[in-house]
């Protein structure tokens, strides 16, 4: 079959990116471009990119094409989309373990510290606002 112009281009085109990436040096570039402007049919343009990455093929490719990652899901939510026990007690837990540090430093210094775990009761108070906003839904 006979190549049209627009293909001679593409893979002038593809040499010259693989040029400007160093894969091919300026000799081979130019013979190659030579090659792909006189190139009356589909079978004078085979070979010209046969060597270079990214130009093979996906039917003919070794490596497979790459599979799209499942969506992503929020944190702290199961399948159905709602919050688990799970995360309340991890954020619960969290805020005990930053309290205990707090009162342990507050106590060992002979006056209290700012009360810095507040800021870990954050996620605590969104979790548990969140269990009872689905249970309420769930109720209904």
């Amino acid at each position: 079959m006979r190549a049209g112009d627009s293909d001679r281009q593409r893979v002038a085109d593809q040499l010259k990116s693989a040029l400007d990436e160093g894969r091919l040096d300026l000799n081979e570039y130019d013979e190659r471009v030579q090659r792909a402007y006189s190139a009356r049919t589909y079978g004078d343009l085979e070979g010209l990119l046969d060597d270079l990455p990214g130009t093979v093929p996906v039917q003919h490719a070794q490596v497979q094409p790459h599979a799209p990652a499942p969506a992503a899901q929020p944190v702290g939510l199961k399948k159905d989309g709602h919050s688990g026990k799970h995360t309340f007690g991890s954020a619960l837990t969290a805020f005990l373990i930053c309290t205990v540090i707090w009162a342990i430093s507050s106590v060992s210094s002979g006056h209290a510290y700012y009360f810095w775990p507040a800021w870990v009761l954050i996620p605590v108070v969104i979790t548990a606002v969140g269990a009872l906003t689905d249970r309420g839904r769930r109720d209904r």
